[in-house]
């Protein structure tokens, strides 16, 4: 008789050294697996809980092994609540209206997309995406993935959103805007939206990927306050006064995936 193991082992695997796109002159390396097949769902919850993120078929952490800048950071919905300025931004984009829509690409979104590109990365890969690469970004799932568009009155679409669906929360993939309407601030009211979206739907959580503290592009993130960040595989609240200690020792994801 044969035996056939009932589950396959979940392999990883690390990407060669890269120039960091965040911090200038590090490097960075990933871990990455595939969380295709039948047990995806379940598989992508317990990564997410455990600091990966997702693109396409693969989740990824950063195993950088002389820098720890990445962090994990989500925002618990309920206690949530928007400060001076982010009540300005959705006073001031209180006729633009969110959509949730099947995660299928269109080419509206695609001009909408490369004009984001163009003007706030044009260095970077993204912006030689052709229609074809946008479509697998969007549909290339193997989860409960969905998408958020942003209209004004007249039905222009001025923010686009892709999100997947988990067991605790909404996490936030990727998100683009109107490069014209940069007094808006789109991007922050985006975020805004899916923290009340998440509410609207009983989840407790919206997980934004990786905070930067040192990088223009992403810290931004820490402003959605409060917030928790995962360190040293327990997510705990964000004390920007009292922040973790950054070195090359701590561990940039747990050993045994929490359930």
């Amino acid at each position: 008789m044969t035996y056939t193991s009932p589950r396959r082992p979940q392999l990883f695997y690390t990407t060669a050294p890269m120039p960091c796109p965040y911090v200038s002159g590090r490097m960075e390396r990933k871990v990455v697996t595939d969380i295709g097949g039948p047990d995806a769902e379940r598989l992508h919850n317990r990564l997410s809980r455990a600091g990966f993120r997702r693109s396409h078929t693969i989740a990824y952490a950063p195993v950088c092994p002389s820098c720890n800048a990445c962090v994990p950071i989500r925002v618990p919905v309920a206690t949530f609540s928007p400060d001076r300025t982010q009540r300005r931004t959705l006073r001031r984009n209180a006729t633009i209206e969110g959509f949730e829509v099947p995660a299928h690409a269109t080419t509206e979104q695609f001009v909408l997309f490369q004009r984001y590109q163009f003007a706030r990365h044009a260095e970077g890969d993204m912006a030689g995406m052709n229609f074809y690469d946008y479509r697998a970004m969007i549909e290339d799932t193997p989860v409960d993935t969905a998408m958020v568009e942003f209209r004004t009155q007249e039905d222009q679409l001025v923010c686009v959103s892709l999100i997947d669906r988990m067991d605790d929360g909404l996490s936030a993939v990727y998100s683009f805007f109107d490069p014209g309407m940069e007094d808006h601030s789109l991007g922050s009211y985006a975020i805004m939206h899916l923290i009340a979206h998440a509410g609207r739907l009983g989840l407790p959580y919206l997980y934004l990927g990786y905070w930067i503290r040192d990088s223009a592009k992403m810290a931004y993130k820490s402003r959605f306050r409060p917030a928790e960040i995962l360190h040293h595989g327990s997510w705990t609240a964000l004390d920007l006064a009292n922040l973790p200690a950054q070195g090359s020792n701590a561990p940039r994801f747990p050993v045994s995936l929490p359930e």
